[in-house]
């Protein structure tokens, strides 16, 4: 899975409205996203900066693509395909 290296938190946020991901609360640096497209609440928390770590941006995509069911190389190419 190749991952993009310049995704800020407002941009990753934005291309998960796809998937139903709203943001609910910001505290300082961190927004809370729910989703509740496959039933129950779904949340993840991403932070709101210039660009996210590779690792963090990992994390983020894999948890979305277990939540709907979908591979995460597929995740990503959904969320980044432009």
């Amino acid at each position: 899975m190749k991952l993009p290296r310049d995704v800020s938190g407002r941009e990753l946020a934005r291309r998960l409205r796809r998937f139903g991901y709203e943001i609910r609360r910001q505290t300082g640096s961190h927004m809370r996203l729910t989703s509740s497209i496959k039933g129950p609440d779904h949340h993840v928390t991403i932070p709101d900066h210039d660009d996210l770590r590779v690792g963090t941006l990992r994390g983020i995509v894999r948890a979305v693509a277990e939540y709907v069911s979908i591979d995460a190389d597929e995740m990503v190419d959904r969320l980044f395909r432009d």
